[in-house]
């Protein structure tokens, strides 16, 4: 079950159009650091001094570039550029290295290492950005030269973009785990309690046909018929609950049930709801669980639709029936807003994914063609309930 994958596009990790806009922007900045660097030491060293510094630059800049296909190797590389960069300069009585775009360059490696890598291989990336940084004092012709600053205060930068980053991703998957084991206890509890209702029928059917033994034998194979179907019902019961409970705490059990459908859609304050049920029915009468997995579906939705989507005119909340599956569907009309996508990816659509796909169900949530926004969920109904 991978929910966080599936919920990274609005939990903080960019999508594809969101890296190469980024990395369209880095390109620029690169190309203008380095034509800038040019044309500085043109103007004061003469000559061709600025060739090596602009090669050396473009050679960490097209690394940070393509920091995704390898961020360690690419930021290995690019701080054995740097470093060989230094060495040269220092040797060679070239302009001070690393100049300013191979500090941007070097700034995002090191920081995207610091933000992937693990513990280990990120620290080992910032100190050898530091190494260069404090190198970069062999070329400096001052104790302090404006050079020198400029290298730490670009590694700093990307240390901090990257520590900042890893700190947000963490608190992220602590909140997701929290959800996740939320779901999975409210839900186990639920299912504890049908199971129990189940073994109660049982009892009690049980106690029944002793008494049909004795007094009227003939309908005694009704009386085990029912034991029969209230059994089936608890081991199915007892097979969805398999792998939920994770733990326990000391949290009062929720009631058996939620409230009906059409009570949530008429206490809904927003815009107006269309409730469309299976043909010939009122209010389905499924398994609880899958009962209050709808629910949850349908109550999160509109939650985010008073949040998120102020400007719908209507929301459709369908629920169908197939033969062996509950589909469940709220769409709105909203109009399209730029970046609601990740507004509407939270830990709400986290919680609805982990009990729909605890129950062996999908959930897919996203912005509708033309205008608005769906969220629909699909679950299976136990093999009694088919019939």
């Amino acid at each position: 079950m991978n929910v966080g994958n599936q919920l990274a596009a609005g939990s903080g990790v960019p999508g594809r159009g969101v890296r190469v806009t980024v990395d369209a922007g880095l390109a620029v900045a690169f190309a203008g650091l380095l034509a800038f660097g040019a044309y500085r030491i043109a103007g004061t060293w003469g000559g061709g001094y600025w060739q090596f510094g602009c090669a050396a630059g473009a050679m960490v800049c097209g690394l940070a570039l393509a920091r995704r296909r390898g961020r360690t190797w690419a930021a290995v590389a690019g701080l054995a550029v740097a470093a060989a960069a230094v060495l040269a300069s220092r040797y060679a009585d070239l302009p001070a290295e690393p100049g300013p775009a191979m500090v941007l360059g070097l700034s995002v490696l090191v920081g995207s290492a610091v933000r992937a890598l693990p513990s280990p291989a990120a620290c080992a990336v910032a100190a050898g950005g530091l190494a260069v940084a404090l190198g970069s004092l062999l070329t400096a012709h001052a104790a302090l030269a404006p050079v020198t600053t400029l290298n730490l205060g670009g590694w700093l930068a990307g240390v901090a973009f990257g520590l900042g980053h890893k700190v947000l991703a963490v608190r992220r998957r602590t909140m997701a785990d929290h959800v996740r084991r939320h779901e999975r206890l409210q839900l186990a509890r639920e299912l504890h309690d049908v199971v129990a209702h189940h073994v109660t029928g049982i009892v009690l059917q049980a106690q029944a046909a002793q008494v049909l033994a004795r007094r009227q034998p003939d309908r005694l194979g009704g009386s085990l018929s029912g034991i029969e179907e209230a059994g089936s019902d608890a081991l199915a019961a007892m097979r969805r609950l398999v792998g939920l409970l994770r733990e326990t705490d000391e949290a009062a059990p929720p009631a058996l049930g939620p409230e009906r459908l059409s009570d949530l859609v008429e206490r809904f304050d927003g815009p107006e709801v269309r409730l469309h049920l299976p043909d010939g029915e009122n209010e389905p009468a499924w398994p609880p669980e899958v009962t209050t997995t709808v629910y949850r579906v349908v109550r999160e939705s509109l939650t985010n639709v008073s949040r998120h989507a102020r400007h719908a005119r209507t929301v459709d909340v369908t629920v169908a029936l197939d033969r062996d599956t509950v589909t469940v569907e709220v769409c709105d009309d909203a109009p399209p807003v730029p970046a609601r996508p990740h507004r509407r990816a939270g830990y709400g659509l986290l919680g609805m994914r982990e009990r729909v796909e605890a129950l062996g169900g999908t959930l897919h949530a996203g912005p509708r063609q033309g205008a608005g926004w769906s969220v629909r969920a699909t679950l299976p109904l136990p093999a009694r309930e088919r019939r």
